[in-house]
């Protein structure tokens, strides 16, 4: 009993860790440099900013780091429910982590572009900002493709959860749900922009509660373990 309960503490302080990696550098230093078609105003924010930016980037590959630990902790956790679904949630995390360190490194080279690490004055000032949103606009949308597998990896792991016994039935429902809301938003992300801007907020709501769920439960509770039958008659009498 205390091995699963020991692994799924464990679990939840690596999940939280990678909330709090990933709100920062996606969440907060993300969107606070990438000014969507305007060049100048990115750059700019990328200059003013670039010791953030650097903090951005090693959180984004903390993030990657912490993540592939939480999937393989998760894999030892669950493997027994069904191999197969483990393995194929350990795939999807590794990934997703791989856009993302990918899409990390274009914000790095968007920063050695802005700040003359990378000669480009043969370019003008213009040519130079524009290179600047180029890698910006490359890790924005390398985000979004990762967010197929961020999204994707949650349906093993809420059928996982679902059939353990260990945790919510509820749970596992609602990390399912999750997956699909995450790529409902993508797909509109990409086919239709402006829709995507109008039910982004909307498609947040079922991560927003399944994620921070699990990572709670994993951290207060671990899973819920039953004691034998023989314990709970003598306990009984």
């Amino acid at each position: 009993m205390n091995s699963p309960k020991r692994l799924a503490r464990i679990a939840g302080v690596l999940y939280l860790l990678v909330g709090i990696f990933g709100a920062f550098a996606e969440g907060f230093v993300e969107p606070k440099m990438y000014v969507a078609g305007n060049a100048a105003a990115t750059a700019g924010n990328v200059v003013a900013n670039s010791g953030l930016v650097r903090m951005g980037v090693v959180a984004d590959l903390l993030d990657g780091t912490v993540f592939v630990f939480l999937a393989m902790t998760l894999y030892i956790l669950l493997k027994h429910v069904h191999k197969s679904v483990a393995r194929a949630m350990l795939v999807l995390v590794v990934l997703a982590t791989g856009i993302t360190c990918l899409s990390a490194l274009f914000e790095f080279e968007g920063l050695r572009v802005a700040t003359g690490a990378v000669d480009l004055t043969a370019f003008g000032a213009g040519g130079s900002n524009a290179m600047v949103l180029l890698m910006l606009d490359a890790q924005h949308y390398g985000l979004l493709v990762a967010q197929i597998f961020f999204g994707l990896w949650l349906a093993p792991l809420g059928y996982l959860a679902y059939r353990s016994g260990w945790f919510p039935k509820a749970l596992g429902v609602v990390l399912v749900a999750a997956c699909a809301s995450y790529l409902v938003d993508m797909l509109a992300a990409f086919l239709l922009p402006d829709l995507g801007k109008v039910i982004h907020g909307f498609a947040s709501i079922l991560p927003a509660i399944a994620e921070p769920a699990m990572v709670l439960y994993l951290l207060i509770v671990g899973v819920r373990t039953r004691k034998p039958a023989a314990e709970r008659i003598l306990a009984a009498a």
